[in-house]
């Protein structure tokens, strides 16, 4: 089931998260979790969902994470770093990305990201930091 509050959350704050077809599935302060539906468009040869499309999936996913522990005052987020490792294709169904705070600071906010396929296999591991605004 999809969190409607959550998805309009992510294509207000980033439209380009709604190009993509993300979906929110649950969004709090420990936990943050979306999916994007495998789709040709998003594809590179051979039926594999482009490592862009998950870095952009992490990417959004992560940045709703920090963003709901920003300290008192701050206004948002920006990423200024991200670091993936990519451990298998998805070429089928959905990416489920999984966001958990590591860190919550004054000025940054680490979150790590995990993206597992429908047999709940680990596709993707993402590791960001987020500079508090």
């Amino acid at each position: 089931m999809t969190d409607p509050e959550g998805t309009q959350l992510f294509h207000r704050s980033m439209p380009f998260s709604e190009r993509l077809g993300v979906e929110v599935l649950e969004h709090g302060p420990t936990l943050v979790r979306s999916r994007l539906k495998w789709d040709e468009s998003l594809c590179t040869l051979g039926g594999a969902l482009h490592g862009g499309a998950l870095m952009a999936l992490a990417d959004s996913t992560g940045a709703v994470c920090a963003f709901l522990n920003l300290p008192e005052g701050g206004r948002g987020t920006t990423t200024v770093e991200s670091k993936t490792n990519f451990l298998r294709a998805v070429r089928s169904g959905y990416a489920v990305a999984s966001s958990r705070p590591l860190h919550a600071g004054r000025k940054f906010v680490v979150v790590e990201t995990e993206i597992h396929d429908d047999d709940g296999k680990l596709v993707a591991k993402v590791t960001q930091t987020q500079a508090v605004l």
